[in-house]
C-alpha cells in the first residue's frame, strides 16, 4: 500500500473480522467533540483499542473547550476501555495560522488550515505506538468527508502512520449520534469551534 493510497475503516474491519480472533489494533482518533465522538465509538468500539484525542485550539472561548472537554467523561462511562488523550494547546497558535482567513465562511480555506493543523498534531501522537490514527471530523453533514481524508493521508505520510479513510455520517451516523448524545446526557453545542 502506498503512502496516499485510500485504506478505509470499514477495510480494516473486514480484514479483523475475516481473521476470527484478533487482538484490537491501537487506533488514535482524533475527536473533535464528544457529541461527535459518540457513534464513532459506538462503530468502532468492537474492533479497536480506541484513544480519543482532544486537540482542538480552535474551539473558543476557553469556557467552551472545557465544557465540551469535561463531557467525554459521560461518553467513557459507556466505553470504560476507551482512553482520552488531552495534550496542551494554544489558541493563540491557532490565531496565527488563520491570520487572513478570518472572513472565509464555513467550510473554507480556514477550516482545511484548521484541519490540517489539528490532523497533523494527531498524526505525530500517533507514532507513539498506534497502528493507525482517524477523526471524528467526518460524522458531521456539515463537513466535507472528502477534504478531510485526503489532508488525513497527506498528514499520515509526513508522519509515517496509517490514516483511516472514514465518513461516519454514511449508515445515519450523524442520527446516531444524536441519539446518543440524548441517552448519555451529552451537551450538542451550537457551533463547530471558531468564533471569527
Amino acid at each position: 500500500m502506498g503512502n496516499l493510497d485510500i485504506y478505509t475503516i470499514e477495510d480494516e474491519i473486514a480484514y479483523l473480522q475475516g481473521l476470527g480472533t484478533f487482538k484490537k489494533p491501537k487506533l488514535l482518533m482524533h475527536a473533535c467533540c464528544a457529541p461527535c465522538s459518540t457513534y464513532c465509538v459506538d462503530y468502532l468500539y468492537p474492533y479497536f483499542d480506541i484513544t480519543l484525542y482532544y486537540y482542538n485550539p480552535n474551539i473558543m472561548p476557553d469556557d467552551e473547550w472545557r465544557k465540551r472537554a469535561d463531557e467525554f467523561s459521560k461518553l467513557i462511562t459507556k466505553y470504560p476501555e476507551v482512553k482520552i488523550l488531552i495534550p496542551d494547546q494554544s489558541t493563540a497558535e491557532f490565531l496565527d495560522l488563520v491570520k487572513g482567513y478570518e472572513k472565509c465562511p464555513e467550510g473554507g480555506e480556514r477550516c482545511s488550515i484548521c484541519f490540517n493543523h489539528r490532523l497533523l498534531k494527531t498524526a505525530h501522537e500517533a507514532t507513539n505506538g498506534y497502528d493507525f490514527f482517524t477523526t471524528t471530523l467526518t460524522v458531521s453533514p456539515h463537513k466535507n468527508a472528502e477534504l478531510i481524508n485526503e489532508i488525513g493521508r497527506q498528514c499520515g505520510m509526513l508522519a509515517g502512520v496509517k490514516y483511516l479513510d472514514s465518513n461516519f455520517k454514511k449508515k445515519n451516523g450523524y442520527l446516531k449520534s444524536i441519539q446518543l448524545c440524548a441517552e448519555l446526557d451529552i451537551y450538542r453545542q451550537t457551533y463547530c469551534g471558531c468564533r471569527l
